[in-house]
């Protein structure tokens, strides 16, 4: 049928339909959404050498920072000065309302580094630099999650538009740059380079922000710049077998959430394209080699995928919304490999959590 049970509620794939009305996004290689995706696509990545933070042998991590925001700005003040910027500039795109605009945010999970009050600050953020776009920030919704935290929250946008929202704006920030947490990363092998083993098994610690405004269709037509992505479907699954434990993955969730987003496709249609979260650790390469073989030839054409990672670094929370400015991007642009888009993102608490984007133009039909 029309319906598959997801996360226990049915999704309905003839609802309203959902369109990306707008993107925003700060970067080590971009200080904007547009920015950002021609560094990508470029191939530019900015990795760079910690001001402060050395290994256990002394030598400086490699990392991708944001080198326009000041050193001195730590915790919870850099995730705002991270996700203020890049909310405002996807909420810009609203056409001029006063109604107030629900927001999802997805954020890093507990770990070490971490500021106490970084929700608070970022919230306080957001609310400033959305009023300054001209909107007001309604109820807000984070999801301390990691990887798949953004995508989540997009997820959860995606539903508040289909069940009557005009607007919904939903997005991911993080940063691994504190020292505690790098020297934390070290002590669990996940650094690039570091250490007396100089571990190349490990991701380049990053950090960014990333935004997505999403919109019904009756406030889509009214868009200056009319969007050209349609969110087919959205969903997240759970892997049982998780990292840093002793089970072994064989992609379990991963399996489970490219069956479901693969209901949203007409028979004989798969998508031409996907975005995920690899970042070098070998768990992720087997995860997604064991669930490509289970479930990949009912949602992709083929094994090629995209892991900008090597472009902005391991950029946590934030990862999903920002595959939305790159396929974004490549649709205003028409480089696209195909008007169909997948993108996943994979949490090591055990979320998996992706979508399907369609290129096209809003007319109001499914």
């Amino acid at each position: 049928g029309n319906n598959f049970e997801t996360r226990g509620h049915v999704v309905n794939l003839l609802a309203t339909p959902v369109f990306v009305a707008g993107t925003g996004a700060r970067t080590s290689v971009g200080l904007t959404a547009p920015a950002t995706a021609a560094a990508v696509r470029a191939g530019i990545a900015n990795f760079s050498e910690h001001p402060a933070a050395t290994d256990s042998i002394g030598n400086p991590y490699i990392v991708a920072r944001a080198t326009y925001i000041p050193d001195e700005l730590t915790g919870g003040e850099r995730l705002a000065a991270l996700a203020g910027w890049a909310a405002a500039e996807a909420a810009a795109c609203r056409p001029v309302g006063k109604s107030a605009m629900p927001i999802f945010v997805g954020l890093p999970p507990k770990r070490p580094g971490q500021a106490e009050n970084a929700t608070e600050k970022l919230a306080t953020a957001l609310r400033t630099e959305l009023l300054m776009a001209g909107v007001n920030m309604g109820v807000a919704r984070w999801f301390p999650n990691g990887h798949a935290a953004g995508m989540m929250a997009i997820e959860a946008a995606w539903n508040a538009v289909r069940n009557g929202a005009e607007f919904a704006l939903a997005g991911g920030v993080d940063s691994y740059l504190a020292p505690e947490t790098l020297e934390w990363l070290e002590s669990q092998d996940q650094v690039h380079s570091a250490g007396r083993e100089n571990n190349a098994w490990g991701f380049v610690p990053g950090e960014a922000a990333g935004f997505v405004l999403l919109a019904n269709a009756e406030a889509a037509k009214r868009m200056k710049s009319l969007p050209q992505l349609q969110m087919l479907t959205a969903a997240t699954a759970t892997e049982p077998n998780r990292i840093k434990t002793e089970t072994v993955c064989l992609g379990e969730g991963l399996t489970q959430l490219f069956q479901e987003l693969g209901k949203a496709l007409m028979p004989g249609i798969r998508a031409d394209h996907m975005y995920c979260d690899m970042n070098g650790e070998p768990y992720r390469a087997d995860e997604y080699g064991f669930a490509t073989l289970r479930a990949g030839e009912a949602l992709m054409k083929a094994a090629g995928f995209e892991a900008p990672a090597s472009n902005w670094g391991d950029v946590g929370a934030a990862s999903g919304p920002l595959y939305f400015t790159l396929a974004d991007a490549a649709a205003r642009k028409g480089y696209s490999v195909g008007p169909i888009a997948a993108m996943f993102t994979s949490s090591e608490s055990g979320e998996r959590s992706g979508c399907i984007l369609k290129a096209n133009a809003p007319s109001g039909d499914d």
